[in-house]
């Protein structure tokens, strides 16, 4: 993870210098962790989960909520922490959630979640950090 919070490298060099092979294969590449592996998946200390490419805050705990999908899912987010495109890689069509800030592959969103929303940010845990309240 980058040492600056929020910094974005400027070139994919420095993008491999700043993060581990498996960091850059989820966030530069739009690479997907195993399901249940992720250090985050039954996290459930309170604070504010960052981009572990650039430092930017994305999710609060409080949004956090336990879907069995496999990855840490959260029901809400502020509109200008992420941003979304439209996926359709691996013959599906989904909803890619990327950070705002350094473009950074996170996960997807889905239709599929709880109350007030009934949305499911579905994000890989190593595209991710956590910072404690």
């Amino acid at each position: 993870m980058s040492n600056e919070t929020n910094r974005v490298p400027a070139s994919d060099e420095e993008w491999r210098e700043e993060l581990s092979d498996e960091e850059y294969r989820v966030l530069r590449e739009a690479g997907t962790e195993p399901p249940f592996s992720g250090e985050f998946v039954e996290h459930t200390d309170e604070g504010t989960y960052v981009c572990a490419g650039c430092g930017a805050e994305l999710f609060d705990s409080e949004t956090k909520f336990e879907s069995g999908c496999g990855w840490p899912s959260f029901y809400d987010v502020d509109d200008d922490r992420v941003e979304t495109r439209t996926d359709t890689s691996h013959g599906m069509r989904r909803t890619e959630v990327l950070c705002a800030n350094c473009g950074g592959h996170l996960g997807h969103v889905f239709e599929d979640g709880p109350d007030p929303t009934g949305k499911r940010y579905c994000i890989n845990s190593v595209a991710l950090g956590f910072d404690e309240s």
